[in-house]
């Protein structure tokens, strides 16, 4: 039995050689998932003329369309509305308080879950005659061998040319005392509940902690957020600052550097105590990041190998340890987003086709759901840093875009990282309303290798948020408060 690898990625060299496809016979790839990984790389490969077999225990989709993105944003976005009644600045505007029935929501969220599914993924599997889908649990025998687990009890071998690793991943669960024996939400719970909590818990301070946090308190539930340091804190210190404004703004009360230390449940209320002190609400909602379902695979028997987290490790063209053997998607060491996920299996399939494809995350976007928005792309100041580059950087807050304006809502900045020496945009963070439609243009602006000053020199619509990366721009050798209303 081939030892497993738990030790970084360039250290890791362990290699398994198989021979090459039957002779005469089309490449058979085995994909193991179905969620955004797999299904690029199940379709991407059918469409290169591979028989593909694509393998899943439970149901089909995987996490964004079912219990991720799909369900949230719905959510996020009824949240938003039923906030905007009641909070809005515009005069002449009465405000009110709307009444939520909250199982109305997700009857209606649950039917655009169940109708993409069906679309995007049900359909297109039955529609593929390339694609032939096997229900069951896969785990290897050996680097050459799946055995798959049937619902019925029974056990199928197959011995593919080629493997797509793309089970995505869970929630985690942090070790605190008691926990594990309550009656605690991870994400998918919360977004299944029909029923609002008087006072939500949360333990958790990154994206779906924050998401989820403002979603509730907007929907009327009482919210106290626990981080174990700071909120976002992978991130500039100005958007976890911004964002910890922001909820607090909204009466979400959050507790920076706080871990329980116990958790039970006393059959009515949740109770954490937390250095002597006790809080109580009637839900729980553990939100302290994903693990890999690598780890349900027996990576062990194929020598597959895994950071120490368990993430499957895998290089710039998602080949694993094992030659054969390529992985994509949240249950390895890339960033865990969906179409991070997608774009990795679509090339995987590439490279498992015969073709020499990589993927890069230097121009990586990404987007927090909360209101306002965070947004980055490339590099925060820290980050290049880190890379011994000297940098220059300027913070615009939004009450210089006329945009932000308008729309009576300036919370928040649009920050552009720059390589000191020859002012090459390295990095772009923002908090703003729909930040997520502004972070593309600086994502391509760093990927075309601009200037701030051709950034600045660029042509932007009046009255669009996107301006004010051209007005973050002109800023670093200009006063933008003194300048007319949109002056090139």
């Amino acid at each position: 039995m081939a030892e497993r690898c738990t030790v970084d990625r360039d250290s890791c060299a362990t290699r398994v050689s198989l021979d090459n496809p039957r002779p005469g016979g089309g490449l058979h790839i085995a994909v193991i998932g179905s969620g955004g990984a797999a299904m690029a790389g199940a379709l991407k490969a059918a469409e290169r003329g591979a028989r593909v077999t694509l393998i899943e225990g439970g149901t089909i989709g995987g996490t964004c369309v079912n219990v991720g993105c799909v369900p949230s944003k719905v959510m996020i976005r009824g949240a938003r509305i039923a906030h905007n009644h009641g909070h809005h600045a515009f005069a002449g505007i009465s405000l009110n308080h709307p009444v939520i029935d909250r199982s109305a929501m997700v009857r209606q969220q649950q039917e655009l879950v169940e109708k993409l599914r069906i679309a995007k993924y049900e359909n297109i599997l039955a529609s593929n005659p390339a694609i032939s889908l096997v229900r069951g649990m896969a785990r290897f025998r050996d680097a050459a061998t799946l055995l798959v687990r049937k619902p019925d009890g029974g056990e199928q071998t197959i011995r593919p040319d080629r493997i797509l690793l793309a089970v995505g991943a869970r929630p985690a669960m942090p070790a605190i005392e008691g926990l594990a024996d309550t009656p605690y939400w991870t994400s998918t719970e919360a977004l299944m509940a029909e029923q609002l909590p008087q006072h939500l818990l949360i333990i958790g301070g990154s994206v779906i902690a924050v998401e989820l946090a403002q979603a509730f308190r907007r929907l009327g539930a009482e919210v106290t957020l626990l981080a174990r340091s700071t909120l976002l804190s992978k991130e500039d210190p100005d958007i976890g600052k911004g964002i910890q404004k922001v909820l607090e703004s909204e009466g979400i009360k959050v507790e920076l550097h706080t871990v329980p230390d116990s958790v039970h449940h006393d059959g009515k209320d949740f109770v954490l105590n937390t250095a002597g002190v006790e809080l109580r609400g009637d839900r729980l909602l553990v939100a302290t990041g994903r693990q890999s379902n690598a780890n349900l695979l027996a990576l062990e028997n194929a020598g597959v190998a895994t950071t120490r987290a368990g993430n499957i490790i895998v290089d710039g063209h998602m080949r694993t340890s094992v030659n054969h053997i390529y992985a994509a998607g949240d249950c390895t060491d890339q960033p865990q987003y969906v179409y991070v996920a997608a774009a990795a299996g679509s090339r995987a399939a590439i490279n498992m086709t015969g073709g020499d494809v990589t993927l890069d995350l230097v121009t990586m976007p990404a987007v927090v759901f909360t209101d306002p928005q965070v947004a980055t792309v490339g590099l925060s100041e820290a980050g290049a840093h880190r890379q011994n580059i000297e940098t220059d950087s300027r913070t615009l807050t939004l009450d210089n875009v006329p945009r932000a304006l308008v729309n009576r809502d300036t919370r928040g900045f649009i920050k552009l990282v720059a390589e000191n020496a020859s002012g090459r945009i390295l990095g772009c963070q923002v908090l703003a309303h729909e930040g997520g439609e502004v972070i593309q243009t600086a994502a391509l602006a760093i990927h075309n290798g601009m200037t701030i000053q051709e950034l600045a020199n660029q042509l932007f619509p009046y009255l669009t948020l996107v301006e004010g990366l051209k007005l973050c721009a002109q800023s670093f050798t200009r006063d933008v408060s003194q300048i007319s209303c949109c002056a090139g």
